[in-house]
């Protein structure tokens, strides 16, 4: 039995190769209008959508004080145990009795959740857009309570990313690396 070996024959227009090139041309030209799926991130960021769970922040009373009462109602409710508080009698007279003296939260163990927000009784921790967040160490992933107030500086003027694409220079909150261990 023979084997039929069927090849290539061009036709006339195909060994000039304007067909291909005219159809080439006319899908680039026809991509040229439609809307980018793509950003030039980092100069545009993603506008995350509402409800987006980010960078955890802790609300302030308009005199800028700490909100949290140090319930410890966020370090039972988290199911990853990555929510640390060491509460202290509070300062001031009128108000909760007790603050936060340290709240850490480790964002290598949170898996973003937001139960912490949803147990907090007085609403003093609260989840955010912010998503570009990076770090060189797993060390440096733990937020201390003076992050996560400028985390609340930062974003209580609306949608971080928004005002970022509008062009208002926004500082994000850096994590920061920590002390070096002498061995």
């Amino acid at each position: 039995m023979a084997t039929v070996i069927r090849t290539y024959d061009p036709k006339f227009w195909d060994r000039f190769y304007i067909p291909a090139l005219v159809k080439g041309l006319l899908l680039t030209f026809g991509r040229m209008f439609k809307r980018r799926d793509t950003i030039l991130y980092p100069e545009k960021k993603y506008v995350p959508p509402e409800g987006y769970r980010g960078l955890h922040r802790l609300n302030k009373y308009e005199d800028g004080r700490i909100k949290c009462v140090a319930c410890e109602m966020c370090a039972t409710a988290c199911p990853a145990h990555c929510i640390h508080i060491e509460p202290s009698a509070a300062p001031w007279d009128d108000g909760a009795e007790r603050f936060p003296i340290r709240f850490d939260i480790d964002l290598s163990r949170c898996i973003f959740c937001d139960f912490c927000a949803i147990a907090c009784p007085v609403d003093a921790i609260e989840l955010t857009e912010i998503y570009d967040f990076n770090t060189y160490t797993r060390d440096s992933l733990v937020i201390d309570m003076e992050g996560l107030l400028s985390v609340y500086d930062v974003t209580r003027a609306g949608n971080v990313y928004e005002r970022h694409n509008r062009g208002e220079p926004i500082q994000l909150p850096l994590l920061r690396d920590p002390p070096v261990r002498n061995p």
